[in-house]
């Protein structure tokens, strides 16, 4: 008789949402909701970011969650830095502004390893390419 395997097994997914037939706040209500493709709505708010101040209002709001800032896309990237990364790469002014909000809202530790993270001495020069 075969083994069993003894790792539990994850619960099935389904299909993907479409995401990019979404509004913003359908977005933003799948990413608070901690819906199983949260990750997927807030990239695709974070895509909208450099031409939407919508969806970069909301990416910023998104990113004070503890269930974003836990949720860890490799160490010590979680998704909420992932969002005011997104913001930072967007280059507008009002994206730009949401992401200072959106650091400030860190705590101080955090924020010196997110710093570090980026090697930017300050948010402000912090310029990343995104995609």
């Amino acid at each position: 008789m075969p083994a069993e395997d003894a790792r539990p097994q994850l619960p099935r997914r389904g299909p993907a949402p479409p995401v990019e037939q979404m509004d913003n706040a359908e977005l933003a209500r799948m990413v608070e909701s901690e819906h199983a493709y949260r990750g997927k709505a807030l990239f695709e708010l974070s895509d909208r970011a450099p031409h939407d101040d919508d969806a970069a209002t909301k990416v910023a709001m998104l990113s004070r969650l503890t269930s974003l800032r836990e949720a860890r896309l490799f160490d010590p990237v979680s998704l909420a830095w992932s969002a005011i990364i997104s913001l930072l790469a967007a280059e507008t002014p009002h994206a730009r502004d949401c992401a200072y909000e959106a650091f400030g809202a860190l705590e101080p530790p955090e924020q010196r390893e997110f710093l570090e993270y980026l090697q930017v001495p300050t948010i402000q020069e912090a310029h990343p390419r995104v995609g």
